[in-house]
């Protein structure tokens, strides 16, 4: 999942500062499981900001606040298209995805990040997410174990182990496991250390078109279901 957090309070003012009336927009799906935007983060902020406006004094905003299924898709946008007529900008707690959807679908108002988004993760223990994946689209998961080199190894490294690895620990980041060493136990463990003699040439991701499209031509030719949104 995308794994972000809330901006700073402080930020956030500055951003919304220019306008009276504004939507703190939620997401039901991601933002809600990292805690950084559902509908408790809208409700939250929402209360920061009144209290920060009522002890501070130099803020007049009316904050109005909504949650939808999801940000990143236009079709659950339309549930509060009769509320973006109330506001003069939207604050978006969605990823960066997200803001860019909903800036897209109501292009007359200024759509604000709230959150910074960081990366594709998992939870590890509750409330804490490791990066697992940087979309890079040339997925090598079945010879490398299923652990990502270009996530879980700090260097990045597509052929290794390098030399400096100890206890098991990246040199690097000594906190982080290392994981061309997490690659050799799980092959081991498979009986596929014949995989560990491939080797993958540099890549170059300067070399990645910009933006990236994936079509699905079945969901096209059906209109997704018989024109249903599938959630």
């Amino acid at each position: 999942m995308i794994v972000a957090e809330t901006k700073p309070l402080d930020e956030i003012w500055r951003s919304i500062a220019p306008y009276s009336r504004v939507l703190i927009l939620g997401c039901g799906t991601c933002m809600t499981v990292c805690g950084a935007g559902g509908e408790r983060e809208v409700s939250f902020l929402a209360d920061a900001l009144r209290m920060s406006q009522a002890r501070g004094g130099e803020h007049d905003h009316s904050l109005l606040e909504y949650t939808v299924k999801r940000q990143c898709d236009a079709e659950f946008l339309e549930t509060f298209v009769d509320r973006s007529r109330e506001v003069d900008a939207i604050l978006s707690l969605g990823c960066g995805v997200g803001v860019q959807v909903v800036a897209d679908r109501f292009p007359d108002l200024p759509v604000l990040p709230g959150n910074n988004t960081y990366f594709m993760g998992a939870s590890s223990e509750w409330g804490v997410w490791d990066e697992r994946c940087a979309a890079c689209g040339d997925c090598r998961l079945a010879d490398t174990a299923g652990v990502c080199p270009i996530t879980r190894c700090t260097k990045g490294i597509l052929n290794g182990p390098c030399a400096g690895a100890k206890n098991g620990k990246c040199e690097a980041n000594k906190e982080a496991d290392c994981a061309w060493i997490l690659i050799y136990q799980r092959l081991e463990r498979l009986g596929q250390l014949d995989k560990m003699r491939r080797y993958y040439p540099p890549r170059n991701f300067r070399v990645i078109p910009r933006p990236r499209r994936i079509v699905n031509k079945t969901q096209v030719s059906t209109g997704g279901n018989d024109g249903q949104v599938s959630v």
